[in-house]
């Protein structure tokens, strides 16, 4: 997740919800990602990543 600059990792917390379910779950504790927008995947050593970039707080 990268928010106000900092990117930081959310671990999946069920391997079988979609990336809008996960990014649902996450929104209870970082209520940025109500705005959020998701990019990717990126494949890295067998590895899926998503990344949730927020866009609040900045302008233009």
């Amino acid at each position: 997740m990268k928010d106000k600059g900092n990117e930081f990792t959310l671990t999946d917390p069920d391997p079988k919800w979609s990336v809008e379910a996960v990014m649902h779950f996450y929104a209870n504790t970082y209520p940025t990602l109500t705005t959020a927008k998701t990019v990717g995947p990126e494949i890295t050593n067998d590895t899926v990543l998503y990344r949730f970039e927020t866009t609040m707080g900045t302008k233009g």
